[in-house]
């Protein structure tokens, strides 16, 4: 449910994938509980009315650990539908995510929420250190003066995830051929405390290319109950030339207690370059990987 702004007064999300727990037990039906709260559960909006349901879904393959696991595709989700309701209301990206991101304040959550390991009150959902980081990618990019022209867009998504919070800004370039690339990426970053600031960056630098080759390509099948791909062949990483050509990287100076970096990256990378994408083309892309989808 909307209200007269277009912001979201009621929201609803259903969600069913093949928990980990099936390596371990036939008897893991449902994703598990860190899986929800790995951005599902714990979304930072100032939505009066939030309800998320989890259904069952069966493992036909054995699955393993993927960088940043659920919050992978639960942040393409949860941000790909968020930038639909900007557009919806005809409001800005990154100027709608604020409004709906509300107030600066310590987001409340049931005591089981598991917040990776760590304790609530030292590491709180805390989203003013999020407004932080989108207010941060939006001023370092340009975003306000950047607007989209036939084949040429501009990206948002913003996401909490291993006790960090990150913003990312995608350009994509869509040819006449439906051919994507990816002139720059920001990507902004408070992981509290930084020891080693060149370390922060290359790994952002790898997500923006990991994130890149998920939206792009990633994609596992099976036939005759066999998986087709073997090798980077079939499932390939991004190459020179389909990587982001630069990748900008902003970290927001924090006396806060160190948090994750080596994967919390990958999540909002996706939706942001989903959302380029449809910028550039009036193409929504609603599932992945995007090479599926013609673009023109």
């Amino acid at each position: 449910a909307l209200d007269a702004k277009g912001k979201p007064t009621a929201w609803l999300q259903r969600v069913a994938y093949p928990s980990i727990g099936t390596t371990f037990s036939p008897l893991a039906t449902h994703a598990a509980d860190f899986e929800m709260m790995m951005g599902w559960n714990d979304l930072p909006y100032d939505i009066p009315n939030h309800r998320a349901e989890n259904g069952p879904a069966k493992n036909h393959v054995r699955i393993g650990w993927l960088r940043s696991v659920a919050n992978i595709y639960q942040a393409f989700a949860i941000h790909s539908f968020l930038d639909e309701l900007a557009v919806l209301a005809k409001r800005d990206a990154v100027e709608y995510a604020l409004d709906v991101l509300g107030a600066p304040r310590k987001v409340a959550l049931d005591k089981s929420y598991v917040n990776h390991g760590k304790s609530q009150d030292e590491y709180p959902v805390d989203t003013g250190r999020m407004r932080n980081v989108i207010e941060l990618v939006a001023e370092k990019s340009g975003w306000a003066k950047r607007k989209a022209t036939k084949g040429h867009g501009f990206g948002f998504a913003a996401h909490r995830s291993f006790l960090s919070y990150l913003a990312f800004v995608v350009e994509v370039v869509v040819d006449e051929q439906g051919r994507v690339r990816i002139p720059s990426v920001h990507v902004a970053i408070d992981a509290g405390r930084v020891i080693n600031p060149d370390r922060v960056k290359s790994q952002l630098e790898g997500s923006a290319v990991f994130g890149t080759s998920i939206a792009m390509m990633g994609e596992i099948t099976a036939a005759n109950g066999v998986i087709q791909q073997s090798n980077f062949d079939g499932y390939p990483v991004a190459r020179m030339h389909e990587a982001p050509l630069k990748t900008h990287v902003h970290i927001v100076p924090s006396d806060a207690p160190p948090a994750g970096v080596g994967e919390p990256g990958v999540p909002p990378m996706i939706p942001a370059l989903t959302n380029a994408i449809f910028a550039a083309t009036g193409k929504r892309v609603r599932d992945l990987p995007v090479r599926k989808h013609k673009l023109v």
